[in-house]
């Protein structure tokens, strides 16, 4: 019998490009988003549900798992991927702003989580997918909202990882680098006030770096490849990186003290 794979977020970007692929390698895919009705081309493929998930609404959460199993049968990965990134100097992020991202990033990625467990726990089977990032392992300059929010996920995972082993299931995490997905549009919330003169050259040299990483990034295909790895690999590794620059940052990360390696970013960034 064919696996079934639930992705939040997968209206663009990583999660459609992972339903395309697991759908490809023959698995049920439950591709969940906040406006399914949108969707044209995931509702195209064999063996897929396309429906509606909000990480900020576990009503729709808790239907959108329910709807998965009624369809297939069991739910064997979760694949939480919907989330966005905020930068921009901290003082200029609005409260709702600030929340917002740790409501989505955060708080809606344990919420999914949390409802899928009992699932697990009854087949003793199941394996949870959380997607960070490289951001999880290093930051950038006014990212403390968004690496604020992937260091938590990395804490959160590594934690589940051992209870999830007392019920027979696993926890993995995908750490992707640049990734050509729409990072830079719509799941990018930037904020700035130009008044505050102080960052405004930090910003610059910022906005000059980050622009080149993501037109040379990773196809989110690549991202989709290594999760399915993770959800089929059979073994219990913890964390996959995809990219050529997320190995090359995350192994320079491993081998550099804190001040070598901010010293790096500088470097990177022109400064």
């Amino acid at each position: 019998m064919s696996k079934t794979i639930l992705i939040t977020g997968s209206s663009s970007g990583i999660g459609k490009a992972t339903a395309k692929y697991f759908s490809e390698q023959g698995w049920n895919v439950v591709a969940t988003m906040r406006t399914p009705e949108k969707e044209d081309e995931l509702t195209k493929l064999d063996n897929a549900l396309v429906t509606k998930l909000d990480v900020q609404d576990k009503n729709s959460i808790r239907k959108a798992i329910i709807e998965g199993i009624e369809k297939f049968g069991k739910i064997d990965v979760l694949l939480n991927n919907a989330g966005y990134g905020a930068y921009g100097p901290l003082e200029v992020f609005s409260d709702e702003r600030i929340k917002r991202q740790f409501d989505v990033n955060v708080i809606g990625l344990l919420d999914v989580t949390k409802e899928i467990i009992p699932h697990f726990r009854e087949n003793k089977d199941g394996i949870l997918i959380n997607i960070s990032s490289i951001g999880g392992k290093m930051t950038f300059p006014f990212g403390a909202l968004y690496h604020g929010t992937k260091f938590a996920v990395e804490g959160i995972s590594e934690a589940l990882n051992y209870e999830f082993a007392e019920i027979g299931c696993q926890v993995k995490i995908v750490e992707p680098g640049a990734i050509k997905t729409d990072f830079g549009g719509r799941s990018f919330d930037f904020a700035n006030d130009e008044s505050r003169t102080e960052y405004q050259g930090l910003i610059g040299k910022l906005m000059q770096a980050i622009q080149p990483m993501l037109e040379n990034g990773s196809e989110p295909d690549v991202v989709a490849k290594v999760i399915y790895e993770a959800a089929t690999d059979g073994t219990d590794t913890l964390r996959y990186t995809a990219g050529d620059d997320a190995k090359q940052l995350v192994g320079l990360r491993k081998q550099l003290d804190d001040k070598e390696f901010i010293q790096n970013v500088k470097s990177m960034m022109g400064l």
